[in-house]
């Protein structure tokens, strides 16, 4: 049987109301608005309110990517959330946005990946549809990554935000959709980037919670080396799994982590800025929520044309990274 072509019918985000912005960030810890903004190209970043968790801005995400879609929700045959800030252990968000959408056709798990998450469930979401398992299906990345930042820990606190992103994913015409997805991972630089305490190796106790085990650490210096290797070498083989080369990129959507990792892509590919989705300035690195609201944002602002080739790159805890070749 031949495959379904599969792409994105609809997307949509969310951002929660208030901003944390470097001059905040002075009055916390010892930084400086440039200092922040020299090496991350970061100036203010969303924090979600204390009545807010992730399946609730996951929820506001996938309801407007429903209605950009034109899909009811009792329509979605799968839902596939990404992130490493769920609301609990279990169930899973994505069973918890479930619900809440009354999408109760829908099978629903989330993915782990952290910031490569959104590519890793868009991979899984499309094959399914791709091979007739499902129809519609919801893919989220959302994150509340500011319940597990350390604020007293001025090397991260000025990195993370919160935030969802959502498409819907279905059958399209031949030549269009998805052309290639590249997914990796090397579990060997797994403490490069990790929250220590809170699972079966090391259970919550009053100790690591004294010791802010549970907030997330980070190597910035070798997450940084890691981000732009692997940022071009994963967009490249993407690309040729895909048949084209970098000059047919009409836009870069990258993991919106930092400026310059960003740059680094940009001059690799020897990409105009034009090309490119940066939102990092204003919302910081949202982990799987940044590649799906950089590209609503760029769908909602005419950035994207019927017949494009975008390119969606992501790369994070894990060490994981994705890319994807997908014609809109």
């Amino acid at each position: 049987m031949k495959e379904l072509s599969v792409g994105i019918l609809g997307v949509g985000r969310y951002s929660p109301e208030r901003r944390l912005t470097n001059r905040d960030l002075e009055q916390m810890v010892d930084t400086s608005d440039e200092w922040i903004v020299t090496r991350t190209g970061i100036r203010e970043r969303r924090i979600a309110a204390p009545h807010e968790a992730t399946s609730d801005l996951a929820y506001e995400a996938a309801v407007r990517a429903l209605n950009a879609a034109g899909v009811a929700a009792e329509d979605v045959d799968l839902i596939i959330v990404a992130t490493i800030t769920p609301d609990m252990f279990f169930p899973s968000t994505a069973c918890l946005v479930q619900d809440r959408l009354g999408a109760r056709h829908a099978a629903a798990f989330d993915v782990s990946a952290a910031c490569s998450g959104f590519i890793y469930a868009l991979a899984t979401a499309s094959g399914m549809i791709a091979t007739g398992l499902y129809r519609n299906a919801l893919v989220i990345g959302a994150e509340c990554l500011s319940r597990v930042t350390d604020y007293s820990d001025r090397n991260t606190c000025i990195l993370f935000g919160d935030g969802a992103g959502a498409a819907v994913l279905g059958p399209v015409p031949e030549g269009r959709g998805f052309r290639s997805f590249v997914l990796g991972a090397d579990g060997s630089g797994g403490e490069l980037l990790n929250i220590p305490a809170g699972g079966s190796r090391t259970p919550p106790t009053a100790d690591t919670v004294a010791r802010h085990m549970h907030f997330m650490k980070m190597n910035g210096r070798e997450v940084f080396k890691f981000a732009v290797r692997v940022i071009g070498t994963a967009t490249e083989e993407a690309l040729h799994k895909a048949g084209l080369t970098k000059e047919d990129i009409d836009l870069l959507v990258p993991h919106q982590a930092n400026i310059r990792i960003i740059q680094s892509a940009l001059e690799r590919f020897g990409l105009p800025e034009e090309k490119c989705v940066v939102n990092v300035d204003r919302y910081g690195n949202m982990s799987a929520a940044s590649i799906p609201v950089a590209l609503a944002e760029a769908v909602e602002e005419g950035r994207v044309r019927e017949g494009d080739r975008l390119v969606l790159v992501g790369f994070g805890g894990g060490l994981t990274w994705g890319a994807s070749v997908l014609i809109w």
